[in-house]
């Protein structure tokens, strides 16, 4: 996915939150919504007349208390939806009841960081003043992750977090810079689950982090340590675009098969990402020796999810991998497509996005004979937030229209290069942040919202 080495790169933007809500109307759930000092979010007065203040106050079980959470991003109570006044995206602006209209001032995203965020405005719902007084307005204000803004609401699954975790699961890479702490992560967007880059070759069939450091013992255990304390868990990524790949430093399908399985075995893993990219790509030997040892690693690791991400057109990716894996009795977890470096500035990120991703369900459908259905739960995309090595601009409105299109057709995989990444530049080293105006994590935040 991406470049590991600092090139020079200039990176692209994002603006704050997650997604669409994704529950359907037959699965919409309904109930309170708590926050600030455990008080309830409430209708003033149970009056449900448009224009009517949504204030905070003390948990009593009426009507006015009782709000649900649709398959269109609304959240409803007695009737009409939670409101931002005056389709205003300034911070301060007031909540209120008002009949539902399908505006982007009326929709809303419960991320698992226990956000309520307005995506149109990037902004969190804040109880005003960190007030927790009975009456007290509530309000939109940029998100800061104080208690103010931090809401429990009903989800369809009887919880109140995303439920797929495993598949959104963002680079991570320590190779160099100042890769972020992933608890910090954690503890502002809810995404638990990290795909930790680069497993490769040092310089013969044997497996380390980056090709120099040891798969113990050091700061990439020190990661996968600190992931799992968190209750999440790393993905780790073989390959990228530079350095000595074990794909092709192994001389058989036997010998990668083993490598792969010493880091299998090195941390108990339940995932691996295989990115082909650069020689792995292009050469048929090493397609072949891949294919076939991870047909190895699969029938000797039952349960483990096995992803393999691939480079794309903006028609789709080229299919002689899918169709070499597909011959020979290879089935994965997700192919993902990196939809990125198409060239050029001023492409809307999103659009190419999801016609490559069409363009790979084709694929994935003439090679497997999948239904549209099977052929989309068996994708991912993993793509590059902010400026791309092409001067490309992946926007955060890029982000929600690609969260849209995996919420719809239920995609295995969505993630992007990187953590390192979703933050503003401060002068730092090159690809460690987004090189436009955010805040930290903005991106991660949007995929936060993706349920599976």
């Amino acid at each position: 996915m991406a470049r590991p080495l600092p090139a020079a790169v200039s990176l692209g933007v994002l603006a704050l939150s997650a997604g669409l809500l994704t529950a359907s109307p037959a699965q919409a759930a309904t109930g309170t919504v708590t926050g600030l000092a455990g008080k309830c979010l409430d209708v003033a007065g149970a009056d449900s007349a448009d224009g009517t203040p949504v204030q905070l106050y003390d948990c009593n079980g009426t009507g006015a208390q009782q709000w649900t959470v649709g398959s269109d991003g609304t959240i409803r109570a007695l009737g009409k939806c939670l409101d931002v006044t005056g389709n205003s995206t300034a911070d301060g602006a007031k909540a209120q009841l008002w009949s539902c209209t399908g505006g982007a001032n009326q929709k809303w995203t419960v991320t698992a960081a226990h956000d309520i965020v307005n995506p149109q405005a990037n902004k969190c719902l804040d109880v005003t003043d960190d007030n927790s007084a009975n009456g007290t307005r509530i309000q939109i204000w940029s998100c800061s992750g104080g208690a103010n803004q931090k809401w429990t609401a009903p989800a369809s699954d009887g919880g109140t977090t995303p439920s797929a975790p495993m598949a959104v699961a963002p680079y991570l890479y320590n190779g160099w810079g100042s890769p972020p702490n992933p608890t910090t992560i954690t503890q502002a967007t809810g995404v638990k689950w990290f795909t930790l880059a680069f497993v490769l070759s040092n310089g013969y069939c044997n497996p380390q982090w980056d090709g120099r450091r040891p798969l113990t013992g050091g700061v990439d255990q020190q990661t996968v340590t600190t992931v799992r304390a968190n209750g999440g868990d790393v993905i780790p990524s073989f390959g990228g675009y530079s350095g000595n790949k074990l794909e092709s430093s192994c001389s058989s399908a036997g010998e990668l098969a083993t490598a792969y399985q010493k880091v299998i075995n090195a941390y108990g893993l339940k995932a691996i990402d295989i990115d082909i990219e650069a020689d792995a790509y292009s050469n048929g030997t090493v397609q072949q020796r891949t294919v076939d040892a991870l047909k190895t690693v699969k029938a000797n690791n039952p349960g483990l999810k096995v992803y393999i991400t691939i480079g794309t057109g903006q028609s789709g990716p080229d299919t002689g991998l899918i169709d070499r894996a597909a011959s020979s009795g290879l089935t994965v977890d997700a192919w993902a497509i990196m939809p990125f470096d198409f060239g050029g500035a001023g492409q809307n990120m999103g659009n190419l996005t999801t016609q490559a991703a069409e363009g790979l369900k084709n694929a994935l459908k003439n090679a497997y004979h999948y239904s549209d259905d099977q052929a989309y739960r068996d994708m991912g995309i993993s793509s590059m937030n902010g400026i791309t090595d092409n001067n490309e601009t992946v926007t955060v409105n890029d982000f929600r229209t690609i969260l849209a299109y995996a919420q719809q057709h239920h995609l295995a995989r969505l993630t992007f290069w990187s953590a390192n990444r979703d933050r503003p530049c401060t002068g730092g080293p090159a690809d460690s942040c987004s090189g436009v105006n955010q805040s930290d994590w903005d991106y991660t935040r949007v995929f936060a919202g993706y349920t599976g």
